[in-house]
C-alpha cells in the first residue's frame, strides 16, 4: 500500500499533501545518517507522484544522494567556508539562501536537532515544516516549525521509542504530517558511472574475476572497531578457505594506520587479499560493495551502504545499538546477521568506549569464532541469491 495523506486516520492537523509541489529535506549529519534519509525520499514520491524533493546536506556527504533518482536538487554546505574568512563565508551563505529561496519549497522536513534547520524554516517560510521535538521545551525551536514529531532524542534513553530504528524515526516525520508509510521503503544508493568505472578498474588491476568478500574494519569512531588482531585472524581463516578478500577503509590516517596493523599481523601478503584503501571514494566503495558476495563490517556508513546495495551483511555491534542503527531491510530482501557480545548486559551504552576511554570491551572481547560462524551461516543462506 502506498504512502498517503489521510486526514481521517492521521493527526487532526494533517497537511494536504496534494498541495505540496516541492520539498526541502535538511540533513546536516554524517554519511550514514544521510543515507538513512533515502527511504523518506521514496516515501514522499509514493505519497505525491511528480513531487520535487531537494536535500540540503554537507558537501562531503553529497555523493550518497548524488545519483538518487528521487532527488531533484542537492544543496551543499561546505565546512571549509569558515576557514575562508568571514566575508567569503558570508557570501557563500547568502548565495545558498538565495538558491534555496528561489525554489519556493512548500514543505521543509528537518531530520536532526541542528539549529540551522530552525533558522531556515523561519527564513524560507514554507507553508509547512516539521522537525524533531526537543527533550527540553524551546520557544525558539517550537515557534520555528508548524509540526513537531517525537524521536529518540525527544524521550529518555530507557524509553522503547529511543530504540526505534533511525529509518523509522525519520519516517515518523512524515507520519506526523499525516502521510502514512506502508510498507517501509528500503535504502537507495546508486554508484553512478564514475563509481562503477572506478570499481571495475580496481578489480581488473588486481585480476579479481571471482566472487569476493569485502571487509571494512574501520570507522572514524575507533571505539566502534573490533581489534586489529581479531580482524587479522578472521581474514587469515577466510583466505585459508579460498575466499578472495577486498580490504577497504577511508582515507583518514587513523583508519589507514589500523589497516597497516592488520596487514602486519597477517604477515607476508597472501594471495587473494586486495587492498582498496588508496584513492577510495564513496561511490567506488558503493560499487565494490554492490558487487561483493558478502560485506563484513561494523556500525558505520559502509555497513549502511551494503544494506542499500542489498549485499548480505555481517555487522559487528558494540556500544551502539543495533535496534537504532542495524542494517535496514525495509521492504527489500536483504540478508544480514548482527554479531554482538552476549555477556555484556551494559550494551548498548552509547558511550565512546568503556568509561569514555575510547576502547569498548564488548567489541575487543568479541570472539573470532562467533563472527566466523555468522559469516559461514550467511554465506550458506545467500548462495542461492548470489547464484541467481
Amino acid at each position: 500500500m502506498a504512502a498517503r495523506a489521510s486526514a481521517a486516520y492521521g493527526p487532526s492537523d494533517a497537511i494536504d499533501a496534494t498541495r505540496v509541489k516541492r520539498v526541502l529535506i535538511v540533513m546536516l549529519r554524517h554519511h550514514g545518517d544521510v543515507l538513512l534519509t533515502s527511504p523518506v525520499i521514496e516515501a514522499l514520491h509514493r505519497a505525491v507522484p511528480g513531487l520535487e524533493v531537494d536535500v540540503l546536506l554537507y558537501m562531503e556527504t553529497a555523493p550518497l544522494l548524488e545519483h538518487n533518482p528521487g532527488v531533484a536538487e542537492l544543496f551543499r554546505i561546505d565546512r571549509l567556508w569558515k576557514s575562508q574568512g568571514p566575508i567569503a563565508q558570508l557570501k557563500a551563505e547568502r548565495a545558498l539562501l538565495r538558491a534555496l529561496g528561489s525554489r519556493r519549497h512548500d514543505l521543509l522536513i528537518h531530520l536532526s536537532n541542528h539549529r540551522r534547520g530552525a533558522w531556515l524554516a523561519r527564513w524560507l517560510r514554507p507553508r509547512w515544516s516539521v522537525a524533531p521535538r526537543p527533550r527540553t521545551a524551546s520557544r525558539f525551536w517550537g515557534g520555528s516549525f508548524t509540526h513537531l514529531y517525537v524521536n529518540g532524542n525527544s524521550v529518555p534513553g530507557g524509553s522503547p521509542l529511543a530504540r526505534r530504528h533511525t529509518v523509522e524515526q525519520n519516517l515518523d516525520a512524515l507520519r506526523r504530517l499525516g502521510i502514512q508509510v506502508e510498507p517501509s521503503p528500503r535504502l537507495t544508493l546508486v554508484a553512478g558511472p564514475e563509481g562503477d568505472a572506478a570499481a571495475r578498474e580496481l578489480l581488473e588491476h588486481h585480476r579479481v574475476t571471482e566472487p569476493y568478500i569485502l571487509i571494512q574494519p574501520t570507522s572514524r569512531w575507533m571505539f566502534k572497531c573490533w581489534t586489529a588482531a581479531a580482524n587479522a585472524q578472521l581474514i587469515r581463516q577466510l583466505l585459508a578457505r579460498g575466499h578472495t578478500i577486498i580490504l577497504s577503509c577511508a582515507p583518514d590516517p587513523r583508519e589507514q594506520a589500523m589497516i597497516t596493523d592488520i596487514l602486519e599481523l597477517i604477515g607476508e601478503p597472501p594471495a587473494g587479499l586486495v587492498l582498496a584503501t588508496q584513492g577510495s571514494t564513496l561511490l567506488r566503495l558503493a560499487a565494490l560493495i554492490g558487487g561483493a558476495r558478502l560485506f563484513i563490517g561494523i556500525d558505520s556508513a559502509p555497513m549502511h551502504i551494503a544494506a542499500a546495495m542489498q549485499t548480505p551483511v555481517v555487522a559487528l555491534f558494540g556500544p551502539s545499538g543495533e535496534d537504532n542503527w542495524g542494517p535496514w531491510k525495509g521492504d527489500g530482501r536483504l540478508q544480514y546477521r548482527v554479531v554482538a557480545h552476549t555477556d555484556f548486559t551494559c550494551r548498548p551504552c552509547g558511550q565512546d568506549g568503556c568509561g569514555g576511554g575510547k576502547v569498548s570491551l564488548c567489541l575487543t572481547r568479541l570472539p573470532v569464532a562467533q563472527v566466523l560462524a555468522a559469516v559461514d551461516e550467511l554465506l550458506r543462506e545467500s548462495e542461492p541469491l548470489f547464484a541467481s
